[in-house]
């Protein structure tokens, strides 16, 4: 694997290190294609502030900081700047905007939550585990949504919702949904190897097993939050494996879909 477009920094306050360790990590690793694509600011309303994105006022030191990199590091990685942001149709316009300003090359859709106010503090987080038919189908609808508008690179882990119900009909009927979009519109939806290296309730078997059915394109995404992860041996295998257990339809280095 040469590429990887899912990198964070420490500007979103869960990731460490320097972004040129980063770097310095995915040259050593054979790396020949990196894209920074950390959480992008948003002002989440009435004075409440996310504590995993990257401050607004970060924004311009992330900016800089990679496209010096992109230079010092030229002939050795090409280097892209983007920003991993979720679809929220009623703060889309200002997030889009924000991205431009910055000169992003692309984004990532990552559905971390299925609203802005999902942000406030002790409000739903995708991951936290849910029975709700509700909860799914908007977390669904947000992503199916976020593939047709053709903004995206890609989704990355499509499958972060960690579904807690018993009708399992129900969950695979979504995940179908967001494979197909994915089908449909040549977007592809990432392995996310975070989730493999942290155990964590994805990748989900029943999800990938829908994707290997459906056909849809399939990427890689390191989800690197320390240097170390910019390239993680230890965990590709075990995606490697779900590609072959399910025979997706693994595309390798996506296209990236430029921001414009």
């Amino acid at each position: 694997m040469d590429y990887n477009f899912h990198t964070h920094t420490f500007r979103c306050n869960h990731a460490t290190g320097t972004d040129e360790e980063y770097v310095l990590r995915a040259i050593s690793c054979g790396i020949k294609d990196m894209g920074f694509s950390d959480h992008i600011p948003l002002c989440i309303g009435e004075g409440h502030k996310s504590t995993y994105r990257i401050p607004a006022q970060l924004a311009e030191e992330y900016v800089a900081s990679v496209s010096a990199l992109r230079e010092k590091y030229k002939g050795q990685i090409d280097l892209h700047l983007g920003f991993e942001m979720e679809y929220y149709p009623t703060h889309l316009d200002e997030m889009l905007s924000f991205a431009r300003s910055c000169g992003a090359e692309y984004l990532l859709l990552g559905q971390h939550f299925n609203s802005a106010r999902g942000e406030w503090p002790d409000a739903f987080y995708v991951t936290k585990g849910s029975d709700d038919p509700a909860l799914l189908t908007e977390y669904t609808d947000r992503v199916a949504d976020g593939i047709e508008s053709g903004l995206f690179t890609y989704v990355a882990h499509p499958d972060l919702f960690h579904y807690t119900g018993d009708d399992m009909d129900l969950y695979r009927q979504q995940a179908l949904r967001i494979c197909r979009a994915s089908l449909e519109h040549d977007i592809p939806l990432e392995i996310n190897l975070l989730g493999i290296r942290s155990r964590r309730t994805y990748p989900r078997d029943d999800f990938w097993a829908v994707a290997g059915q459906v056909g849809c394109p399939v990427t890689f995404g390191f989800d690197a939050h320390k240097p170390e992860h910019a390239f993680d041996e230890a965990s590709l295998p075990v995606a490697e494996e779900l590609v072959r257990k399910f025979n997706l339809n693994y595309i390798g280095k996506p296209k990236l879909v430029a921001l414009k």
